[in-house]
């Protein structure tokens, strides 16, 4: 699918043919120049320039139904009456950008006359558009620059990967091979209000289900899969028959989820009915892939590594399902180790990764083959997304990765150590203060400005833990957060 997003420009009768020739001209060339930036992850279409409640409250029930269209980004060249536009937003389901720029970088010494000024009226007509936008309380992301220039862009790309996002979450399936681990609150989550609010269908199938398709994966089918690992990999293993019962499973789940249409899913070391082996590499290689993933049946945390991973394509930077595991608390410089038992994502590995088989001290059977690495270093975030009852809220929380500072030789797993925002200490009081989860989303591809865009789209609540977050000031916002969202749904 083209990832599109119209650009429609509001203009009026009021100034003649000729000014509406020029601003639709502009407004082409607007989307021409903005699109050959390279900046951008989708393409801008100029789509009309509106001047009637009749033509703005169409093309708002085009974009609806335009599978093509993913976000709407609205600008005034001219004055543009905003209760032309009141139909056309209340219709709105797509994701919303105001962008409050002008054609002209600089005011024209020489040149500026009334003529110029009636045809130039951006700083005018954004705003009277944005009255609007605020008076109906909209969704929507408000870029305000020059539009060449690339802080504007990057900004515009990012609320576009948001959108992407958004889009992608609408059509969300999630496959439960099993239920999620018995006695853990996190992952509990209400899956009625996730369809409602997000869009995500998730769905249980049972192990014996899994376990029939993978009797039914051919000799022909593991060995194809197994070399797909050698040509990506670095085999450090003499236990290839462990290896193989890995790509046995991968092949089963990807068929599973083919066949329905998923793009996540989640397992437990709880159930494995039937099973020789926990999915080591299998999962790691399917999120290499794209596919999201929860442990322990932890379905929220894998339904936004999907969504994440489609947001981040193009970029730079991993995208991995992640958990807390323990800290270094040297005085001053401390730090956070997170790894899971298995299933961390190669796309953040610092080098290539190795096929390694050691002992799992859980789920009592055979030892799996797994993928060992460390975390590259680099900027990045950690996010959670959170069922509070009533509502969703997504903690995000800036970090830096680093090169971790042991070497573990005794750590047969997937590594990755960070020094969380504003310094651990303070970070780990706001995090539990804020209820996040064990299990997190790392990325060092997206950024917290496209999470906080795309919260702002689903209507969830957010809150971000920056270098100058306090505690005190961080209970007070939710503290506040929760007033407002109990107020909202009176």
């Amino acid at each position: 699918m083209k990832k599109q997003f119209w650009f429609i420009v509001g203009s009026q009768f009021l100034y003649g043919p000729d000014v509406l020739d020029i601003v639709a001209a502009r407004a082409a060339e607007m989307a021409e120049k903005m699109n050959a930036s390279g900046i951008l992850p989708g393409e801008i279409v100029y789509k009309a320039t509106v001047k009637t409640d009749a033509e703005i409250t169409q093309c708002m029930k085009d974009a609806n139904y335009d599978d093509n269209c993913l976000g709407v980004i609205s600008w005034c060249h001219t004055f543009s009456p905003s209760k032309m536009w009141i139909h056309g937003f209340d219709l709105l389901r797509k994701p919303y950008c105001h962008l409050a720029t002008q054609y002209n970088r600089k005011i024209p010494n020489e040149e500026i006359d009334m003529d110029f000024m009636n045809l130039n009226q951006a700083a005018h007509g954004d705003r009277e558009h944005g009255f609007i936008g605020a008076r109906m309380h909209l969704p929507r992301k408000v870029i305000a620059g020059y539009w060449q220039d690339k802080e504007v862009l990057e900004e515009l790309g990012a609320w576009m990967r948001a959108a992407i996002g958004y889009d992608f979450s609408r059509k969300l399936r999630i496959v439960r091979f099993g239920d999620n681990m018995r006695d853990v609150a996190v992952t509990e989550g209400d899956k009625v209000e996730a369809q409602i609010k997000l869009g995500w269908q998730v769905d249980y199938w049972p192990v014996g289900h899994l376990v029939e398709v993978m009797n039914s994966v051919t000799d022909e089918e593991v060995e194809a899969q197994y070399q797909s690992y050698l040509d990506r990999y670095e085999l450090d293993t003499d236990n290839i028959a462990s290896v193989k019962y890995q790509a046995r499973e991968e092949v089963a789940m990807r068929k599973i989820l083919d066949r329905e249409g998923a793009k996540a899913f989640i397992n437990t070391f709880q159930d494995l009915y039937g099973m020789e082996q926990l999915p080591g590499i299998a999962s790691q290689n399917m999120m290499a892939d794209g596919y999201g993933y929860g442990g322990e049946g932890d379905w929220k945390v894998s339904g936004m590594t999907a969504i994440m991973k489609a947001m981040a394509e193009g970029l730079e930077g991993g995208t991995v399902f992640m958990e807390d595991y323990t800290y270094d608390l040297e005085p001053g410089n401390e730090v956070s180790l997170g790894a899971h038992m298995l299933e961390v994502c190669p796309s953040m590995a610092a080098d290539k990764p190795k096929i390694q088989v050691h002992h799992l001290g859980i789920g009592d059977r055979k030892d799996p083959a797994r993928l060992v690495f460390e975390g590259k270093a680099g900027p990045g975030i950690v996010v959670s997304l959170i069922d509070m009852g009533g509502r969703m809220r997504m903690i995000i929380q800036d970090i830096e990765v680093i090169k971790p500072i042991l070497e573990m030789p005794n750590l047969p797993v997937a590594r990755v150590m960070w020094k969380p925002a504003p310094d651990l200490l303070t970070g780990v009081r706001c995090w539990i203060h804020a209820g996040g989860a064990h299990h997190t989303v790392l990325s060092t591809a997206v950024t917290a400005e496209m999470m906080k865009d795309w919260c702002e789209i689903m209507q969830i609540e957010c809150v971000h833990i920056t270098k100058d977050t306090t505690v005190e000031e961080f209970k007070k916002e939710l503290f506040y957060n929760d007033i407002a969202w109990k107020l909202k749904n009176l």
